[in-house]
C-alpha cells in the first residue's frame, strides 16, 4: 500500500489572502489522519511566508506524522533540528515563495546540499531530496548520499497529451533507475484526481505520493474525509 502525504500549504496561504486569524492546521491534520493520510506536510521558505514557524510548530505538536519541506539552508536547518519532523524533504524555493516541493538543481551548490543532508541524517532524521524526473537528477541525488528521492511531477501533469506521454516515459525511466539504485521513491507536484493514476502507471515503484491543492479544493465540495478516501482509492 502506498503512503499518502497531504500537503497543507494552501491553508496558511488562504489565511494570508483573507486576513484570517488561523489556518486550522491541527483540525486538518486530525481529519486527514482519520481518513487514511499517512502524513501531513508543510513547506517553508526562509521568508517564512505564508507558512510561519508557528504553523510548523503547531503541526508538529498535533500531527501523528509530520513532514517538513524546506530549502537546504543553514537557517532552516536549525528549525528542522529543533522540531524533529518525521521526515524532511530538501527542495528548491517553491512557486512564488509558497514552499511547494519543487526540485533542487543539484548542479548548483552540491556541497551545501550534501552538508545539510548529512547533518539531518546524523541527527537521526529521515531525509528525501526532491528531484526532477530525469536520470541525471536521480544519479546526482544518489551521489550526494541521499537514501530517498521525491520525483517532481508538476512539470508533467498539465502538458498536452503528446508531450505528457513523452515526459511520462522519462518519469518511468527515472523511477526505474531510482529503484535500481535502491532509493526510496515518492512522486509529487501538481497531482490531482485526473492525473495521479496516469503518473502511477508510469511509476509503479513509487511507494509515496504527495498531494495538496487539488485534494483541498475537492474537499470544499465534499469534505476532507471523503476527498482523502477518494484519492486514496486512486493511489492504492
Amino acid at each position: 500500500m502506498r503512503q499518502l502525504s497531504l500537503v497543507l500549504d494552501s491553508l496558511p496561504a488562504l489565511r494570508e489572502a483573507t486576513v484570517a486569524s488561523g489556518a486550522d492546521l491541527a483540525a486538518a491534520a486530525n481529519l486527514a489522519e482519520l481518513a487514511g493520510a499517512f502524513a501531513v506536510r508543510l513547506g517553508i521558505t526562509e521568508e517564512l511566508r505564508p507558512v510561519k514557524e508557528s504553523d510548523v510548530r503547531e503541526l508538529r505538536a498535533f500531527a501523528r506524522r509530520f513532514e517538513l519541506c524546506m530549502p537546504a539552508t543553514q537557517g532552516l536547518l536549525k528549525v528542522a533540528l529543533e522540531l524533529r519532523p518525521d521526515r524532511v524533504l530538501l527542495s528548491a524555493e517553491g512557486w512564488e515563495g509558497r514552499g511547494a516541493a519543487v526540485p533542487i538543481d543539484l548542479r548548483l551548490r552540491p556541497a551545501a546540499v550534501a552538508t545539510v543532508l548529512r547533518t539531518l541524517e546524523e541527527a537521526g532524521l529521515s531525509v528525501a531530496i526532491v528531484v526532477a524526473p530525469e536520470l541525471d537528477a536521480v544519479k546526482a541525488a544518489q551521489g550526494l548520499g541521499a537514501r530517498e528521492v521525491e520525483i517532481f511531477t508538476g512539470s508533467i501533469v498539465d502538458l498536452p497529451p503528446a508531450e505528457r506521454r513523452h515526459e511520462l516515459e522519462g518519469l518511468g525511466d527515472a523511477v526505474r533507475l531510482a529503484s535500481k539504485l535502491r532509493l526510496g521513491i515518492g512522486v509529487g507536484g501538481g497531482l490531482g484526481f485526473d492525473s495521479v493514476s496516469e503518473v502511477l502507471e508510469s511509476a509503479p515503484a513509487s511507494r509515496r505520493v504527495s498531494v495538496g491543492r487539488a485534494l483541498l479544493r475537492r474537499s470544499l465540495l465534499i469534505g476532507l474525509d471523503r476527498a482523502i478516501r477518494d484519492f486514496r482509492a486512486l493511489v492504492d
